[in-house]
């Protein structure tokens, strides 16, 4: 037996006050209306109405159990409007999750940018070096740099592509000269930059030679972050892979030489990920469709400033 439905013709034949005039507005039969309100009353071993041929009144019981069946229903139907209102509409909280240095260049952006057009949306950004559990930590969106995907059941998109190059302070240029080539790296101080993606122990590049591994020997500094890595470099500790949004400050003020200019590093794709297509919510829509349209410009007006300073 559907109660909630019975209970909505219930209350539907005390207010036409007929059965016949309930089934009219419910666009369904006399016969439907009057069997549904004797089901609710089988269930509740309860008589909800007196009839007679003419007329219908509702008993003692018929007139409390009208109250909170009034109560019930308008519950249920505010529930279901607020949920239907966020496949429509944009509000409420949207949890997300994206890399440490990534999310600090882009994602704060961007987010002030989808609250500007989506005020009634409050973003609760976090920021780590790994891959979270969206459903047991409960994000509506990983943002993940990575070469490729596991097969986890989520639904990812594309957003744009970013990549790292090798950078090194003036000072320790002057100090241990210039590589050439990235087989020149083995002899120097190279700072590694340690990530779920790439070992820490080898560097590839994609150059005119096409892809040239370079094996690495221990580490003299380690960090998880790239902007740390970066205030490695600009210190003068040795030469360090870093992403164009991390370096690009000290390229602009000069603490930072951009060496190999042929070459590019760890290349990689920016997803999208969030649980389901299905019924997606319009808060999580539309934060996805606002990346995908701005990220790749924001990531290409930082690659093509980038060109300068091979040139410099």
């Amino acid at each position: 037996m559907d109660t909630l439905q019975n209970m909505r013709v219930f209350v539907r034949v005390v207010e036409a006050g007929s059965f016949t005039g309930a089934a009219q507005h419910l666009n369904t039969t006399t016969a439907y209306a009057s069997r549904a309100v004797s089901d609710l009353e089988a269930h509740l071993r309860t008589r909800l109405l007196n009839r007679t041929t003419r007329r219908i009144a509702l008993t003692e019981a018929g007139e409390r159990y009208l109250q909170r069946c009034e109560q019930i229903l308008a519950y249920v139907d505010q529930a279901e409007a607020e949920a239907g209102d966020a496949h429509a509409r944009p509000s409420g909280k949207l949890k997300v999750h994206a890399m440490t240095s990534f999310g600090q260049h882009y994602v704060v952006p961007a987010v002030g940018q989808y609250q500007a057009q989506y005020p009634d949306v409050h973003i609760e950004l976090t920021l780590a070096q790994r891959m979270p559990d969206l459903l047991d930590e409960g994000y509506d969106v990983a943002l993940v740099l990575a070469t490729d995907l596991p097969d986890s059941g989520f639904v990812s998109q594309r957003l744009t592509s970013a990549f790292s190059i090798a950078c090194a302070s003036p000072a320790y240029l002057e100090r241990h000269g210039v590589p050439q080539t990235p087989h020149d790296l083995v002899n120097h101080r190279c700072l590694q930059l340690v990530t779920p993606v790439f070992p820490a122990s080898q560097w590839q590049f994609a150059g005119p030679q096409g892809i040239e591994t370079i094996d690495l020997g221990p580490a003299t500094f380690q960090v998880n972050v790239a902007e740390a890595m970066a205030v490695g470099v600009r210190e003068g500790m040795g030469v360090g892979l870093l992403p164009i949004y991390s370096a690009i400050s000290g390229l602009r003020s000069g603490e930072l030489v951009w060496i190999l200019p042929e070459y590019r590093s760890q290349e990689m794709t920016v997803f999208a990920m969030y649980p389901s297509r299905q019924y997606l919510d319009a808060k999580i829509r539309t934060w996805v469709e606002m990346l995908r349209e701005t990220l790749p410009a924001t990531l290409a007006k930082d690659q093509t400033e980038l060109r300068q300073f091979a040139r410099t």
